[in-house]
């Protein structure tokens, strides 16, 4: 769907056909012919690609170029050194000269992409609006340890091809960080002052620059208690505290300050146990809360500036609903632009006088309205068809619940029921689940899958379940698995099971879970620790935290030397003698995200334990999920046997 607004028409529709709707009375008409207007002809935007292409031509093979916001300078990495071109005078300068395998500059390592600046982002220099200057990390690596994965195909020669990275498991030492801030014209660097972390091993987990040129940079401590906004003036070598986070769990990396102007900025913060907004001064001062409540704002839609109001979701409606709201800047009444329940996606007009909304909900099919600026639905422009299949059998419909934990807490719960239901026999039910800190299973959106209805007429009764730290509610509700992933997880699920198969009609001897990665733990863990499972299936799964990289488990576990006892807790190698149900896991060989030694330790664990009930299966070639569609299809008919041998028997 694409559209715009050219005063007095919009424009509505897909690629093969566009529909002009008068504002006014919303039916289709003739476009005006519009006034032919004379402009000054704007330059051609740099070509990246041609740039590229020119910078490899003139140097040899770089890595991770990137371009000044005013297209005047590029910068690249070559030989995990930093180096800047001016594009205005063809001049090359060369940042740094220390790169190696083991020390970057400009460049991230596999636990910082990963886990701190998003997966496969491994560009790790940030240029000055202007290009005056780029701030850049330098990653000491000497001494992380490395982890070797074994290719046991690739080869073609009957030998196996082993593949290398440095990898710093819990507890173990991570890249030693500086930050860098040159001076593009003469190369000369300086090094934000870090002194003040001396034995805290701090991670620079955010930079960014500002419209005045300054560097704001995010310091957190190993164990991500703490966080830091910093400013450094290149102008002048000042470097100030400006704001300080702390909690007695974890802090989660804010997103970059939001400039408004450049008086003032925007800053998000859980410091309540809800995020929300706060606007400051350049200096660190604090102007004033913007939002507040007992809800949470889930990420800042767009700034008004002339009209001092800002647009932003939140879960004020509750946290499985996706909504819109305003406010003005100075705090105060929040108006609500979205209509109705369920999950709402906005896409504004260039003058944002009118906006489509795309909604749908677990109970209703998307459909597309068009609103004005105050959320008045002005009218319905698509309304996607119920699906049939002919001939077939009914298909089956998720409903929201909401479920009280033992301790009161509510649950957010969907369930399909079978297709035809029959309510006087009891059925088997199913669990897929993720369950990771602040990852909802559950959202009030339309959901079908051919794999859904499948398994429901088969007769499987299917749940999801937003335990608490999963909820998406706040991090005061987040922050309740710290230092013991999956023990309070594994409790909201029993609750849900339990409530569940009160029923007559769900079965509570035939409960079944699957998931992968956080998922894979926790349904490894839902049978060493819990008596309510008939069968889990675990994919890529971690099944000690002791095995996983530093920097994703010790936010949530402390290290290893801090939380030996949760580690412990937590540890499905340690629970093997408890195996309950039947467990079969399965994992990629070459996955250089939870490590396919996870698995193998898992089944030696089980092997010594006596434990029979159990079965594994490796996929070559795979990495963290499985992307070979044959190796994919034998994942799935694997699983099916499995609930056919063990839940529908």
């Amino acid at each position: 769907m694409r559209w715009a607004h050219d005063g007095r028409h919009l424009v509505l529709g897909r690629d093969e056909e566009t529909r002009w709707l008068d504002p006014a009375t919303l039916e289709e008409s003739e476009p005006e012919p519009r006034p032919k207007v004379e402009r000054e002809e704007e330059p051609d935007r740099v070509s990246t690609t041609k740039l590229k292409r020119s910078l490899t031509e003139k140097f040899g093979e770089l890595e991770l170029m990137d371009l000044s916001d005013d297209e005047s300078v590029a910068g690249f990495v070559q030989g995990n050194d930093l180096f800047v071109f001016t594009i205005g005078n063809n001049k090359l300068v060369r940042i740094t000269d220390t790169g190696t395998p083991e020390f970057l500059n400009g460049k991230l390592d596999w636990v910082y992409q990963e886990e701190v600046y998003g997966r496969g982002r491994f560009k790790g220099f940030w240029l000055s609006p202007k290009g005056k200057y780029v701030a850049f990390l330098a990653l000491d690596e000497s001494a992380v340890h490395s982890f070797t994965l074994v290719d046991h195909i690739e080869d073609g020669t009957h030998r196996v091809r082993p593949e290398e990275v440095n990898y710093p498991k819990a507890g173990d030492p991570n890249p030693v960080t500086t930050l860098g801030i040159a001076d593009t014209k003469t190369g000369k660097v300086r090094w934000a002052d870090l002194s003040s972390y001396e034995g805290q091993e701090p991670l620079v987990v955010r930079v960014d620059w500002t419209p005045a040129g300054v560097c704001h940079y995010m310091v957190q401590d190993r164990i991500q208690s703490k966080c830091d906004l910093r400013a450094y003036n290149p102008r002048n070598g000042s470097d100030r505290l400006l704001i300080h986070e702390e909690s007695d769990s974890w802090v989660n990396r804010p997103p970059s300050a939001r400039w408004i102007g450049d008086k003032t900025f925007l800053w998000e913060s859980e410091r309540t146990g809800y995020n929300h907004l706060y606007r400051y001064r350049p200096d660190g001062k604090l102007i004033g809360a913007v939002t507040q409540g007992e809800w949470a704002v889930r990420g800042v839609a767009h700034v008004d500036v002339e009209a001092e109001r800002i647009t932003f979701g939140s879960t004020m409606d509750g946290a499985v609903n996706r909504n819109t709201y305003s406010t003005s800047l100075k705090g105060g009444e929040v108006s609500r632009l979205t209509d109705g329940p369920g999950s709402h996606s906005l896409s504004f007009s260039e003058d944002r006088q009118y906006f489509l909304d795309r909604v749908s909900s677990l109970d209703e099919l998307e459909e597309v309205r068009l609103c004005s600026s105050k959320g008045e639905i002005l009218k319905v422009l698509t309304q996607a068809s119920e699906p049939v299949v002919e001939e077939g059998p009914e298909l089956g419909r998720w409903k929201l619940h909401e479920v009280e934990s033992r301790d009161g807490t509510p649950l957010d719960v969907a369930l399909m029921l079978p297709v035809p239901f029959d309510e006087t026999r009891p059925h088997a039910v199913f669990i897929d689940t993720y369950s990771g800190p602040d990852s909802p299973s559950v959202s009030n959106r339309w959901s079908m899958s051919a794999w859904d209805q499948f398994r429901a007429q088969q007769g499987i009764i299917l749940m999801r379940v937003n335990v608490r730290t999963a909820s998406g509610k706040g991090q005061w509700a987040i922050g309740q698995c710290y230092r013991r992933l999956g023990v309070m997880e594994l409790s909201d699920l029993e609750d849900c099971v339990d409530w569940l198969c009160a029923n007559p009609w769900a079965d509570g001897e035939r409960v079944g879970i699957t998931g992968y990665s956080y998922g894979g733990f926790m349904s490894a863990y839902a049978l060493v620790a819990s008596d309510r499972f008939a069968l889990g299936i675990a994919g890529g799964g971690v099944y000690d935290w002791g095995l996983y990289d530093t920097i994703y488990t010790e936010r949530f576990m402390a290290t290893p030397q801090k939380n030996a006892d949760g580690y412990k807790e937590t540890s499905c190698l340690e629970r093997a003698g408890d195996l309950h149900g039947f467990l079969h896991m399965h994992h990629g060989v070459m996955d250089d995200n939870v490590h396919f030694q996870n698995m193998m330790k898992m089944a030696y664990a089980l092997q010594r334990a006596g434990q029979t009930e159990w079965s594994m299966m490796a996929y070559p070639q795979a990495r963290h999920g499985i992307r070979d569609k044959e190796q994919r299809w034998h994942a799935r008919q694997t699983e099916w046997r499995l609930i056919e041998e063990h839940l529908l028997h």
